[in-house]
């Protein structure tokens, strides 16, 4: 268990040397677990931070070069880059646990019912806020997220102070925040110039999927992409009858093998693009996305519980695809955290292989921290502790009886940690969360909102055959 201290730093690590250059804040006697090319680990690591940088990593001697407006003593725990989920929808936390009782469609049943009935603003903003809080709490620093009204997301989530890239929208049919089909594309143009440049929010285009977007409108999509520099986010080949979904809407897709090459052929794939799901494909598919540099987002809790189907996660690994972890949304998996979707990664590719190798617990996170980066195409500034890379890490209890006998601090990490282990959470250079406590959100004001927002999702899910038993 680390110790914390906040103050100027004279007489705390000793009276700093005239040279002692200032930082605002300096984490010492770590176990600090880099991520960086040569993936180092440091016993008793000090790291520096100043705005929004990391300044220096380093042994135990380093500390005495800095002047610290704030202190923190790992005390021997681990830390290590925020956790990168890339792939959710998180204001849907207003539903999550509906819907669980033997029923047919989740999605159609369900989920379209309670969105076209009850979304607004207030609940997007307050939902998102909530996941927001959550994710925090559970070591995720930063997170790719599809909806509507990404505007109030963003919102949300610079309240708490995590780092998202927040794609609105793109769909086929009406939705809350457009009356038309493909108003998302309007939407998404207003929300990319607002946003961006902004420090925590990349704002991003998110077409929601080939069977409910037709050719014209991903493009479209793709053009805005193109045009303003910004991710594109979208779910792909993510069920077993998809390829027949998507061909309703584009039937000169017939005169391809495949989603992918049909994608591939009209020009969609690219370096911008990160694919949830991608369950469906042969390697000549996994070359075409490693050759268009798409990042993959692999998400097996929600692709198992909804008996989507296993993706073939550990083979685009092998070929050098960009692939890191995501959740998806809390109807989905229920749960935001990645720390335990490394251990499921694993057992899942094994089950599907039968082949206990696939996966060491280095590899689990890698794709946790810097793999996700990297398929944001984000590893020159996130997913590991260096100088000159966003300050994004997160400290984690070594001594919790979980956590014990650790004798492999990676093996610790992927097979024995829990969300709850979390002991800070620091996002651009701020404390976002400390000793398990949010620094940076109202929290009663915040429960006085969502209290209602439950209480009408409650009431509205009860009129539903299988929304609440």
């Amino acid at each position: 268990m680390f110790r914390f201290v906040a103050a100027l730093c004279v007489g705390l690590i000793g009276a700093p040397l005239a040279q002692a250059e200032k930082v605002d804040l300096l984490i010492t006697n770590a176990t600090l677990v880099t991520m960086d090319g040569s993936r180092q680990v440091i016993d008793q690591g000090v790291v520096a931070i100043r705005d929004r940088l990391i300044v220096k990593v380093g042994g135990p001697a380093l500390a005495a070069d800095y002047e610290p407006e704030r202190l923190i003593d790992a005390g021997g725990d681990i830390v290590m880059p925020g956790m990168i989920n890339l792939h959710n929808h998180i204001s849907m936390v207003a539903f999550r646990g509906l819907g669980e009782y033997e029923v047919e469609n989740l999605l159609f049943d369900v989920m379209f019912p309670l969105e076209k009935e009850l979304l607004n603003r207030q609940l997007i903003r307050v939902s998102a806020r909530q996941s927001a809080i959550e994710l925090a709490m559970g070591g995720v620093t930063s997170f790719a997220d599809m909806y509507y009204h990404e505007d109030e997301v963003a919102i949300a989530v610079k309240d708490v102070g995590l780092r998202g890239v927040l794609g609105q929208t793109v769909i086929g049919f009406p939705v809350v925040d457009s009356p038309k089909p493909y108003g998302g594309l309007a939407y998404a143009e207003d929300f990319i110039r607002k946003y961006q440049g902004d420090e925590l929010i990349t704002p991003a285009i998110a077409p929601h999927a080939p069977y409910t977007v037709d050719k014209e409108q991903l493009l479209a999509a793709k053009a805005i992409s193109d045009q303003y520099d910004v991710p594109m986010l979208m779910h792909l080949v993510e069920f077993p009858n998809e390829y027949e979904m998507v061909l309703e809407r584009h039937p000169d897709m017939a005169n391809y093998r495949s989603e992918i090459s049909y994608l591939d052929q009209i020009g969609f794939l690219g370096p911008k693009l990160l694919a949830a799901h991608v369950l469906y494909l042969d390697d000549a598919d996994m070359d075409l996305l490693k050759a268009r540099g798409v990042g993959v987002s692999h998400n097996p809790k929600a692709n198992s519980k909804g008996a989507s189907g296993i993706s073939p996660a550990w083979e685009m690994m092998k070929k050098g695809l960009d692939i890191g972890l995501g959740t998806d949304g809390p109807m989905s998996s229920n749960q935001m955290d990645i720390l335990t979707v490394m251990h499921y990664v694993a057992s899942v590719a094994r089950l599907r292989l039968m082949d206990a190798t696939p996966y060491t617990p280095l590899e689990l996170v890698e794709m946790a921290t810097i793999g996700g980066a990297q398929a944001l195409d984000r590893g020159d500034d996130l997913g590991s502790l260096e100088a000159g890379k966003l300050a994004d890490l997160i400290i984690i209890d070594r001594d919790a009886p979980n956590m014990q006998p650790g004798y492999d601090v990676y093996a610790a990490i992927a097979f024995g940690a829990y969300p709850g282990n979390v002991e800070t959470t620091i996002v651009n250079g701020q404390v976002v969360m400390h000793d398990r406590m949010i620094e940076t959100v109202d929290l009663a004001a915040h429960e006085a909102e969502w209290t209602e927002v439950k209480s009408r999702v409650e009431a509205f899910a009860k009129t539903l055959e299988g929304g609440i038993r």
